[in-house]
């Protein structure tokens, strides 16, 4: 079936199938009907932390765009959840291994390609099909002839960033001296299959495209499966919700021999994190025309390379991180009534902001440029920090900070200004604790940097 991308407008799609923009939730099956609504509540309480604390812009289909794992509108705090997702899995695959090296290829390409890959999306100006349409002398063959030529000449849009590394093979070969193992890692947007509905949508995708010899591919599927899942696992505070699966053989691409697939939990069901394949031969051969000569690489022999491919959904990895550290927690407050405590316990590396800095009851001016010293010098060591101003109680403002996952949440008050102490709150531990102002920067660094290298 071909899919038409059509700008500014519409999306043309071939069969013709309806599609809602209302949110849909469905849960897994569950032993308990009780079950399944606590999972539906899960659900649906973090979609709506996810706007209400900035991770997320506002409206339902832009709310299920991020639940089905699609590129969506992100607030302020998705933005740097997402692109301190997109860095940690740029250095796991690039500090691992030496000889992977980092390339930049179209989104979109010329539809006359020579490649002879399959195009799976065509981009065209709705302008364009809107004077077909309109041409009442046009019959329908001629119609459909007039399209198809159309669709001829439109560009394609990427599915995947593989084929943009298999162009990118023989021109790196200079690189390793034509000695394999190698990889070749991307990162970009890409368009998702439509599965039926005729609306594509895009997906931020990480891709590793691996080279090694034909005797070796088995092991190197099998040495980066484990190493993708226990990169995901490493910043995950329930790390079995994280699993791998292979790839049934019904469900295996065209060109591949085998596949296993990174799956995480949701409440609504087991999703794709990432998908590791064993690509074989042919596409790359495919790809520079079956010319050998020009493919053949060392490793202990001359051959053909075979290409392990790695691709990861960065966007549902973000939903599967902020619903994996979603705490839901009783406490009772000053008069004994029991609350419920929402916190997002994100990885310390991952979460978007480090600190937040608070004014305490005082000279309002003095405190305040004590703050913004803090925030200069946070800035200036890339520690994230919010910029928060004491408008409500300071229970309130924990709750927010919470729910926002900041790491640890500072004080400035009159105390400051004699003394130089200052009031660390953590989010973990829900515990105060008085330091110097002098060491603030130094804590948080060495508390990071000690979370990354556990």
């Amino acid at each position: 079936m071909l899919t038409l991308c059509v700008r500014n407008v519409l999306f043309t799609r071939f069969p013709s199938q309806s599609s809602s923009d209302a949110l849909q939730l469905t849960v897994r099956p569950c032993s308990s009907s009780r079950g399944q609504e606590e999972d539906l509540h899960q659900a649906r309480t973090l979609l709506r932390l996810c706007v209400d604390r900035y991770f997320l812009s506002p409206g339902e289909a832009n709310m299920e765009l991020f639940r089905r794992g699609m590129s969506c509108r992100y607030g302020p705090l998705g933005t740097e959840l997402r692109r301190n997702l997109l860095e940690q899995w740029w250095h796991s695959v690039s500090r691992t291994t030496a000889q992977v090296f980092g390339i930049n290829t179209l989104s979109s390409s010329s539809g006359d390609t020579a490649t002879g890959a399959p195009r799976k999306l065509n981009i065209v100006e709705n302008e364009h099909i809107k004077q077909i349409l309109e041409d009442k002398e046009l019959s329908k063959d001629l119609l459909i002839q007039k399209i198809q030529m159309l669709l001829q000449r439109s560009p394609t849009g990427r599915t995947s960033c593989l084929q943009g590394a298999l162009e990118q093979f023989v021109p790196s070969l200079e690189l390793v001296n034509r000695k394999l193992p190698f990889g070749l890692a991307e990162t970009g947007l890409c368009f998702q299959p439509s599965g039926g509905s005729g609306c594509p949508g895009e997906v931020t995708r990480a891709s590793l495209v691996w080279f090694c010899s034909a005797r070796t591919s088995s092991q190197w599927l099998d040495h980066w499966t484990r190493q993708r899942l226990k990169w995901w696992r490493k910043f995950a505070l329930s790390p079995s919700d994280f699993s791998s699966s292979d790839v049934p053989g019904e469900e295996l691409e065209k060109a591949a021999s085998r596949g296993v697939r990174i799956i995480y939990s949701f409440p609504w069901g087991e999703e794709t994190l990432e998908t590791l394949w064993n690509r074989g031969d042919a596409e790359l051969l495919r790809t520079h025309g079956g010319d050998r000569s020009k493919l053949q690489c060392r490793d202990g022999r001359k051959s053909v390379p075979h290409v392990i491919s790695v691709s990861a959904n960065v966007d549902r990895g973000a939903l599967a991180f902020l619903s994996n550290s979603l705490q839901m927690l009783k406490k009772e407050d000053s008069r004994q009534r029991l609350q419920q405590r929402k916190v997002l316990k994100l990885h310390p590396v991952l979460a978007p902001v480090k600190v937040a800095l608070d004014i305490g009851r005082g000279a309002s001016v003095e405190l305040r440029q004590v703050c913004e010293g803090l925030l200069k010098e946070f800035m200036e060591a890339k520690i994230s920090t919010w910029p928060g101003y004491l408008e409500t109680s300071a229970g309130q403002l924990n709750a927010k900070y919470d729910e926002m996952g900041v790491l640890f949440t500072m004080v400035v008050n009159e105390n400051t200004l004699e003394s130089g102490l200052l009031q660390v709150r953590s989010r973990d531990t829900t515990v105060r604790e008085t330091m110097h102002i002098s060491e603030i920067k130094t804590f948080l660094s060495r508390y990071v940097t000690a979370a990354d290298n556990v």
